[in-house]
């Protein structure tokens, strides 16, 4: 009985929302299709104009030098897979190990002959038992290694194919701070990938320690595990180094490469000979300054230095190039086959620039006096 009574009450308010429904949609208004959804809402006539700039022209189509640059060079850079085969002694002893396993590496080079020479790093290839290169296209070859040189840290390989695409070779002895310097290569594994940035200097023969024979080009563009022995190309898209450090910097790396012009000397020696040659004379080389020429006048009774900046021989070693020309200690070399030098790395850079057995001229100062002397440098023996 309470429920139809609460039924009947309900019912007036029931009717009255539909009379309600109803007025709103009757009468003159008319867009009641278009809120039931009917008819679609219609578009007025003239929108309202949200701007009143001049109209401008179309833009021309064109490319921008870096994906001008790496079409010129992408197709020839090639992904190097490595397989190394290492002794593990310590296999027998702990149950079932394989005595001997297999080391998988990668890198990246480019092609500079299309009958399949190939330009990488000595690292990405040392001690390889298998090499496979692959193109962009998905083309796949067995490589050889024809050498590799660890003190310049460049290598050659060789695949037997035909008609490759090339990457042109730059000239890297010109190369200023600010030029484009782009890198191409395959980091972490990820194929073909292209990074830019600029040349940030030259001539970095500190850049990974002392002692170097490489004068590195050093770049900001980004080089991670894998962009090793691809190629640094500039903005006419030619090669004009090889990548093949990185040093690592709060928020940034710093990325090094070799010069091409220095690969193309060491490749050209390894492709005729099967290695590279390089020439030494035997010195032990300082960097002096005013405060340590002081500090040798002060405490040396045999050496007297002119208090100046130079580079001083602080030790000949016995039975070598440099000790039968006539070098001594305490001498400061002015200039290595006529072009001045200023720091140890510039006489180490000149001297491998020369020819082993070839006379090479050299100016030292001794006592106040320039003395000219002639060394024939000799092939630096191999570890």
């Amino acid at each position: 009985m309470n429920r139809a009574a609460h039924t009947l009450k309900r019912r007036p308010f029931y009717w009255l929302g539909i009379v309600l429904i109803g007025a709103g949609l009757s009468g003159c208004d008319p867009n009641w299709k278009q809120q039931l959804g009917i008819n679609p809402e219609t578009t007025p006539d003239k929108l309202p104009e949200v701007s009143d700039g001049p109209s401008a022209a179309p833009l021309k189509p064109g490319r921008n030098v870096i994906v001008s640059a790496v079409d010129r060079v992408g197709a020839a850079v090639v992904r190097i897979d490595t397989v190394k085969r290492v002794n593990n002694p310590l296999g027998k002893l702990f149950g079932g190990a394989p005595s001997i396993q297999q080391q998988q590496g990668q890198g990246s080079g480019f092609i500079t002959r299309s009958d399949g020479l190939i330009f990488t790093n000595e690292h990405v290839v040392e001690g390889a038992d298998q090499v496979s290169v692959t193109l962009p296209d998905g083309r796949s070859y067995n490589g050889k290694v024809l050498g590799g040189d660890p003190l310049t840290d460049v290598a050659v390989v060789k695949v037997v194919a035909e008609k490759l695409p090339v990457a042109p070779l730059g000239d890297s002895n010109d190369l200023k701070p600010g030029e484009w310097a782009i890198a191409i290569g395959n980091p972490l594994g990820l194929n073909n990938t292209v990074t830019a940035g600029i040349i940030s200097a030259v001539d970095r023969t500190n850049a990974l320690g002392s002692g170097q024979r490489v004068p590195y080009i050093q770049t900001d563009a980004a080089v991670n595990p894998g962009n090793s022995g691809g190629p640094l190309i500039n903005a006419a898209g030619q090669v004009i180094g090889i990548n093949t450090a990185i040093r690592k910097a709060p928020g940034a790396g710093l990325s090094f490469a070799i010069p091409i012009n220095l690969a193309k000397r060491i490749a050209q020696q390894i492709i005729s000979t099967g290695q590279a040659s390089h020439p030494y004379i035997g010195v032990r080389l300082q960097s002096l300054t005013p405060q340590l020429a002081k500090e040798i006048n002060a405490t040396s009774t045999t050496c007297r230095v002119p208090e100046a900046n130079g580079v001083l021989v602080i030790e000949v070693v016995e039975n070598t190039p440099a000790s039968r020309a006539g070098i001594k200690t305490c001498d400061l070399i002015q200039s290595v086959n006529g072009k001045r030098v200023k720091d140890p790395s510039e006489v180490q850079l000149a001297v491998d620039r020369g020819t082993v057995g070839e006379p090479m001229p050299l100016t030292v100062e001794r006592n106040g006096e320039e003395i000219e002397l002639s060394v024939r440098p000799a092939e630096l023996p191999r570890r």
